[in-house]
């Protein structure tokens, strides 16, 4: 994918990030050793595409006035409400240098356990992990699909490759199956008809 461009906003007029929404746009900063805070904006459309393409902790490369960076996308702000993205943090990196980020975790098999009844009650939905920004994965994930009433995971049973560390203690709950507890409406008794 080639370079996000990314186009410079004046921070110096009062309420820019306001209209800079209302505009379409999304404003954000980069930030990093040996660089100035630089803001920016860039269109929800384009943001929405590189959040699929790379997931919301990703590694995106980006034009910076001339200039090429490697960022870390570090934090993703979200309406409450339309849960639109409303600010994005992006971080300097170096592409051969480890870094220590958030990545989601998917729960493969959830809807076998719905079949028979089953939920999984989720303790945690990220994980965080250490590696080059090469290795970085876009979620982490744990099959639940053979699980049991009772079973519970943890952070030991997410497999990854040697070039990806968990940083998270390994005896973190991250989920349990139990039944799925359905909530029935009281039901009046019918009146008896004498």
């Amino acid at each position: 994918m080639e370079n996000i461009k990314l186009n410079s906003r004046d921070n110096k007029i009062g309420k820019t990030a306001g209209k800079v929404r209302r505009s379409g746009k999304v404003p954000g900063i980069v930030y990093g050793k040996g660089m100035q805070n630089f803001m920016f904006e860039i269109g929800e459309l384009e943001l929405n595409h590189v959040i699929t393409e790379h997931g919301e902790h990703g590694v995106i490369d980006i034009d910076l006035n001339e200039q090429k960076k490697t960022v870390l996308i570090k934090e993703l702000q979200r309406d409450p409400v339309t849960h639109k993205i409303i600010h994005l943090d992006l971080e300097t990196i170096d592409k051969n240098q480890k870094i220590i980020t958030t990545v989601p975790l998917h729960f493969k098999g959830e809807g076998i356990l719905n079949s028979y009844g089953a939920i999984i009650q989720k303790e945690k939905s990220n994980i965080r992990v250490s590696c080059t920004p090469g290795n970085l994965p876009k979620y982490l994930e744990l099959d639940v699909s053979q699980s049991s009433i009772g079973s519970t995971y943890k952070v030991s049973d997410i497999e990854v490759g040697k070039e990806i560390s968990i940083i998270d203690d390994l005896n973190t709950v991250l989920g349990s199956v139990s039944y799925e507890h359905k909530i029935q409406e009281a039901v009046e008794p019918e009146e008896r008809k004498e």
